[in-house]
């Protein structure tokens, strides 16, 4: 009796494919603080910003890809002194470079440094009868710090992804041109969205 031949059927993959490099865009809202201002006269509040841009996927080995990503992000806080209310709100170019972990199906773990370049700082003070702003611009690209960052990523289909994370400066910085005012370090808590396109 003749036997047919097997054939092989192709291997089907799913929206999970790993190994599929990833280019796609991300968004969502900030979330900042400072961190060891060094001065108990120095207490901050948060506020809110948004942060928004490119990112990428590059598969390494399974679980591991690296993730670089390219983000405009507004971070700051807000003071109260007894003159009034005094907030920072400056504007970064981001770039971190993550190691990306698959946890488990549609679940990753992010861990890895950030380059942070300040663009533009808006520092705006109420005494209660009178608002004063004063803008900043870094055309020079002269202010950068080093940023540590950690999250999770939550997929919820093939292109769809939901995002939580933490940064904050590994080196302390002054950013609002003012001496009077000690170094600190930003700190932010971030939630957004990711549409990946393969």
């Amino acid at each position: 009796m003749r036997r047919q031949p097997v054939q092989q059927q192709p291997i089907r993959r799913g929206y999970d494919d790993f190994y599929q490099p990833k280019v796609g865009i991300a968004g969502g809202f900030n979330f900042s603080n400072t961190v060891d201002a060094y001065d108990s006269r120095f207490s901050t509040s948060g506020i809110t910003g948004a942060h928004v841009g490119l990112t990428f996927e590059i598969p390494l080995i399974y679980p591991l890809s690296f993730a670089p990503e390219v983000l405009f992000s507004q971070k700051g806080y807000k003071a109260e002194t007894v003159d009034g209310t005094f907030k920072q709100k400056t504007n970064y170019i981001d770039i971190p470079l993550l190691a990306k972990f698959r946890v488990t199906r549609g679940f990753n773990f992010v861990v890895g440094p950030q380059l942070t370049f300040l663009t533009s700082t808006r520092n705006t003070f109420d005494n209660g009868f009178n608002t004063v702003y004063a803008d900043h611009y870094n055309n020079q690209g002269d202010r950068s710090y080093v940023a540590g960052v950690v999250g999770v990523g939550i997929d919820l289909n093939r292109n769809v992804e939901l995002r939580a994370r933490y940064a904050i400066d590994l080196s302390h910085n002054n950013g609002d041109f003012n001496s009077n005012l000690p170094d600190f370090r930003n700190q932010v808590f971030q939630l957004g969205i990711g549409f990946k396109f393969l």
